[in-house]
């Protein structure tokens, strides 16, 4: 009889750009914002294609870093104490778990039952949707006569955020470097959160010329929990060698989230000259 043997994989968004896919399951919005007065929220699951999928509903308790490239990565506490602002054991989703049928919407609910002694401040937690689908034939290579299928699991992270009461964000801007290598600009910056709430926004690096004519840029989302020092990379091909200056600003405006959650603070900029050989 033939053997059949499965595997998985796991795929990790971390809520940084559009609605996502996990397998065949379109998942909207991609960050999920619930305050104080409402305590509730939800968000839509879709399945495009032309098989059933089972779904999952998870919770757990992290935030984005920057790791030692400049990228930036998920953090996982490996325990969760009293003095971190998480929500994880208050946010309940329902339903839980679904099989969505090809061309099914869903909605879950999502509902904050937080502790009365419940401070004014923002708090986090992501919210997890496992997806997992039939499994993908494989052809083996031998006569065996074995086998193989792999089953797909893919993991979306959304990110949660809760906030009660008065809340205020900024960002400070340090230690602003670029070094050229080859045909690009690699940029460093050390980003320093103020105030009660993360920093959600945009960072836009230009790079100008001796007469102040844009010669590169980059524009990336930013979300800065507490602190982090990210990277981003300009195109240098074509450009002569000289004298240069990059610009760096960043901004609480976001075209992926609606205006009205995010919270406003002035723009924050710095520049640095910079020589390209």
């Amino acid at each position: 009889m033939p053997l059949r043997r499965s595997g998985m994989l796991l795929a990790f968004v971390l809520g940084l750009t559009r609605a996502a896919t996990a397998q065949g399951v379109v998942v909207a919005p991609h960050a999920i914002y619930l305050d104080h007065r409402t305590r509730s929220g939800s968000l839509t699951l879709y399945n495009p294609g032309a098989e059933p999928v089972e779904v999952t509903i998870s919770s757990m308790f992290g935030y984005p870093v920057t790791d030692s490239l400049g990228d930036f990565t998920l953090l996982v506490p490996d325990s969760v104490d009293a003095s971190m602002p998480a929500a994880t054991a208050w946010i309940d989703a329902f339903p839980r778990r679904m099989t969505l049928q090809p061309l099914q919407r869903q909605t879950i609910r999502l509902l904050a039952r937080p502790p009365a002694t419940l401070t004014d401040g923002e708090y986090w937690s992501r919210v997890v949707i496992s997806a997992k689908g039939g499994a993908v034939p494989i052809s083996a290579s031998d006569s065996t006569g074995i086998q193989i299928g792999l089953t797909f699991e893919v993991r979306t992270i959304l990110p949660l955020i809760y906030r009660k009461g008065p809340l205020h964000t900024g960002v400070v801007v340090y230690d602003l470097r670029a070094v050229p290598q080859g045909d690009s600009l690699a940029v460093r910056v050390r980003l320093e959160r103020r105030g009660t709430a993360a920093y959600v926004g945009t960072a836009k690096a230009t790079l100008v010329d001796s007469t102040g004519a844009v010669v590169a840029s980059v524009q990336e989302p930013v979300a800065i929990y507490y602190n982090a020092e990210p990277s981003f990379i300009l195109p240098i091909t074509g450009l002569h060698a000289g004298s240069y200056r990059l610009h760096l600003a960043l901004t609480t405006e976001r075209s992926d989230i609606m205006p009205d959650l995010l919270l406003r603070a002035p723009a924050s900029r710095d520049s640095v000259a910079v020589v390209l050989p």
